[in-house]
């Protein structure tokens, strides 16, 4: 009898640490949502709800006046425009310039690769400095162009050393055969290399794309025509003329919606729609995002 208890009592117990398991990533995952519930709820809320502390979960007075408030500016959406431009074309400049220098640096056959390493390295440690790169693009004559948010960050270093460990647990067994076969460097990368890595580039587009989406302080430095403003831009100044438009609103419509309006709701509308973007395309990336970051984390 004693045995049998004690095997079933044995069994018990995986069962009650993954019921712990699950019990603690659920309280985690909430705590990672709520801010996000929280500022959609606020973004659809009155403001004396907002004042009064009675959001929570959901919109309390439901109205969607701050939304309207950043919309009718009409400059929002060219700001849009702008940052697509800027994260489509700059996410496509990072992975050519990621994809060229990983593959041979991944290869033990490059001459030269050790130095090439170390000086790639060197610039992980040691920076120019902010004036230095602003004298550079000025004299460059690239100011209030988009090359000068592009060409200065073309290349992460650390993003291309994720990718080269990648590439380095290829089997080099599958590019000899196709060196036998008459396959030339570049045919063996576009054709047999590069289907291999879709997980990693999946998993380093998605961090160069959310960089670039998110993008504030080069754009305020190098940029100051407001039709080249980008989005995360165009909402800090929107922002930041709330205040003073609510205060000086009198009567009338304005002085009706001013009542409705609060600085916090318009903050929380424009995260919402700052981030909206970003959570549409990541549920399509994210089995190549997990997996590309734990093969690139791991190997090399």
């Amino acid at each position: 009898m004693k045995p049998a208890n004690t095997s079933s009592s044995q069994s018990l117990w995986p069962g009650f640490w993954s019921g712990i398991n699950y019990a603690i990533l659920a309280f985690m995952s909430l705590v990672t949502l709520y801010p996000l519930v929280y500022e959609i709820a606020a973004s659809f809320s009155s403001s004396r709800a907002i004042t009064a502390g009675e959001v929570f979960l959901w919109p309390v007075e439901f109205n969607t006046h701050a939304y309207k408030r950043l919309l009718d500016d009409g400059q929002l959406f060219l700001a849009l425009r702008n940052t697509i431009v800027v994260t489509l074309v700059g996410t496509a400049i990072n992975m050519v310039m990621t994809t060229l220098a990983a593959y041979p640096l991944s290869r033990k056959r490059l001459m030269g690769r050790n130095g090439l390493l170390f000086f790639i390295t060197f610039t992980m440690l040691f920076i120019s400095g902010l004036i230095p790169n602003f004298i550079l693009i000025q004299n460059y004559g690239l100011m209030n162009t988009y090359w000068a948010l592009w060409l200065p960050v073309a290349i992460s270093t650390y993003n291309m050393f994720v990718m080269k460990s990648f590439m380095e647990g290829l089997p080099e067994e599958i590019e000899e055969s196709a060196a036998l076969d008459g396959a030339g460097d570049w045919r063996i990368l576009l054709q047999i290399i590069l289907p291999l890595c879709k997980p990693i580039m999946a998993a380093v587009s998605l961090f160069y794309a959310v960089g670039w989406w998110n993008s504030y302080f080069s754009v305020l430095l190098y940029i100051s025509k407001t039709t080249r403003a980008t989005l995360m831009v165009k909402l800090y100044q929107m922002i930041n003329q709330v205040d003073q438009s609510l205060l000086s609103s009198g009567g009338g419509s304005e002085g009706v919606l001013a009542v409705t309006l609060t600085p916090e709701g318009i903050k929380a509308a424009a995260i919402v729609i700052a981030v909206t973007p970003i959570l549409c395309v990541y549920p399509f990336l994210q089995k190549h995002f997990v997996k590309g970051v734990l093969i690139g984390s791991v190997k090399g």
